[in-house]
């Protein structure tokens, strides 16, 4: 199996760029991912969300769509889903369908990213939202089913969450593309170990890597996500970061479990520039991305996506081609060491 994140050599972190699906129109999503590939980036990661976190981001484009016009607008990007939902919004035979089909356009390129998902997203069609526990079975099952249809099996399946009959992928790559986990605590970690390619996690937590490595993910691909907010000035980068992502700086389950929009805003409301400013790193010094991106390197990630929060995202490509991608030179992190230099 072709994994287009897995380190050549020596474990070096690689650098990513987040394409925000919450912030911008799908042609705009195509162009920055474009643009993500002339300004050096290793690979892309795209959000995968029915709705926005709040109306002012104001953007959910169907991320299957983009897909295959960023297959057909770059050339060396490697670029997945971060984060599919294979489970109630969408059955995982639709999803291993979607996935190939991306696969085979972006060949040696593409990753699925899967993970639990959220209420605001898989309320849709009216289904019983389940607990944390339940959810991680039915993602489990939802693997098993997907790695079946990718091998070309004709799959008949009569599960506990899922029913398959006579389900086959006449349409598939050469091989199947990597499935990665996200994990936001120990147990789902391990379960992205067990049954995943790789990791995918959104803080800089020690803790939830070497869970998955102890529970047999060493030598996988870790992936991280990093918020920054590039302007002219610091008090810009900060009021722009409150305006457009204050959902960084809520965590635990109310996220998971808010339904709407609006009741993320409600949530937020509480959230002060300062709190944003402790989750996004803002402004124009170098240092403060680089130390941001040093974090993520120290606890075991190795590739490492980018989210500029905002709509100026030409700005931050001119800025991490000058001051932050020469300056980035990262140790092997599988040391736990290493820091921009």
């Amino acid at each position: 199996m072709a994994d287009p994140l897995a380190a050549p050599g020596p474990a070096r972190l690689q650098l990513g760029y987040w394409l925000s699906s919450e912030e911008h129109p799908p042609a705009d999503l195509v162009r920055w991912a474009r643009r993500a590939e002339e300004a050096g980036f290793s690979s892309a990661a795209i959000s995968d969300h029915y709705h926005p976190w709040t109306a002012r981001q104001g953007q959910a484009p169907f991320v299957w769509t983009v897909l295959g016009t960023i297959a057909s607008a770059t050339q060396r990007l490697s670029i997945g889903t971060a984060v599919t939902a294979p489970m109630i919004r969408l059955h995982p035979a639709v999803v291993a369908h979607a996935a190939a089909t991306a696969a085979c356009l972006l060949p040696g390129r593409f990753f699925l990213g899967v993970g639990s998902g959220e209420r605001l997203n898989e309320h849709i069609l009216g289904t019983h939202w389940p607990e944390p526990r339940v959810r991680l079975e039915m993602l489990e099952e939802a693997v098993a089913i997907i790695r079946r249809l990718f091998d070309g099996e004709m799959v008949s399946h009569h599960g506990a969450h899922f029913t398959v009959e006579t389900a086959r992928l006449f349409t598939r790559p050469e091989s199947p593309p990597p499935i990665y986990l996200a994990a936001g605590g120990r147990r789902s970690a391990e379960v992205a170990a067990r049954i995943g390619d790789g990791l995918i996690g959104v803080a800089p937590n020690p803790r939830h890597v070497e869970a998955f490595e102890a529970a047999g993910g060493r030598g996988k691909p870790r992936l991280g996500q990093v918020h920054v907010c590039w302007a002219d000035t610091e008090a810009d980068a900060r009021r722009i970061a409150h305006e457009w992502w204050p959902n960084g700086a809520l965590s635990g389950p109310l996220l998971t479990e808010l339904p709407q929009p609006r009741d993320v805003e409600q949530a937020a409301r509480l959230v002060r520039l300062e709190d944003v400013a402790r989750v996004v790193a803002c402004g124009p010094d170098p240092e403060v991305h680089l130390a941001a991106i040093a974090r993520f390197a120290a606890a075991g990630f190795s590739v490492l996506y980018v989210h500029q929060v905002g709509p100026d995202q030409e700005g931050f490509f001119r800025f991490y081609e000058r001051d932050v991608l020469p300056a980035l030179t990262i140790a092997s992190p599988t040391s736990r060491g290493g820091a921009p230099t």
